[in-house]
C-alpha cells in the first residue's frame, strides 16, 4: 500500500513540474531600435501578459507574440508612436511565427515638445498599453 501511494505522489510531482516547466511564449520583436530597446520590450510583455492564464487558452506551442513599436522625433520635437501587440498562430513543423493575427491591438499617440528621452518612454508606455489590451481580449480579468 505504502508503494501505490508513493508512486501516486510522483507521478503528481512529474505532473506539477511538467505544467510548471511550460514553455514560454515566443514573443518577436520588430521596433525601431532607437526607440525602444529588446530588454525594455520584453520587460513590459513579462510585466503585462498574464503568461499562465493565457497558456491555459492558447497553448504557447501553437501561438506566439509579436510587437512592433515605430515613430520617433518629427521636426526635431514632436514624438509621434504607434505601439502594435499582436497574438500568431505558429506553424506546425517548425513552430515558427506566421502572419495571420489571431487577435491584435495597436497604440498610438503624439506629443510635442518632446527630447529623444522622453519619446522613448512615451513609446514604452504605448507598448504596455497595447501589450494590456491585447491580454484583457485574450483572457477575462
Amino acid at each position: 500500500m505504502n508503494h501505490r501511494l508513493a508512486a501516486a505522489a510522483v507521478s503528481v510531482l512529474v505532473c506539477v513540474s511538467a505544467l510548471a516547466a511550460a514553455p514560454p511564449f515566443v514573443i518577436a520583436d520588430h521596433s525601431t531600435s532607437t526607440l525602444i530597446g529588446k530588454a525594455t520590450v520584453d520587460a513590459i510583455w513579462h510585466a503585462n501578459l498574464p503568461e499562465a492564464r493565457v497558456g491555459k487558452i492558447y497553448p504557447p506551442n501553437k501561438f506566439g507574440f509579436l510587437s512592433q513599436v515605430v515613430g520617433g522625433l518629427v521636426g526635431g520635437q514632436t514624438c509621434v508612436v504607434t505601439a502594435r501587440a499582436v497574438m500568431l498562430p505558429r506553424t506546425s513543423p517548425t513552430r515558427r511565427l506566421v502572419w495571420e493575427p489571431v487577435k491584435s491591438s495597436a497604440v498610438f499617440d503624439s506629443k510635442p515638445n518632446m527630447t529623444a528621452a522622453q519619446c522613448s518612454e512615451l513609446a514604452a508606455e504605448k507598448l504596455k498599453e497595447a501589450v494590456q489590451s491585447l491580454a484583457t481580449s485574450l483572457v477575462k480579468t
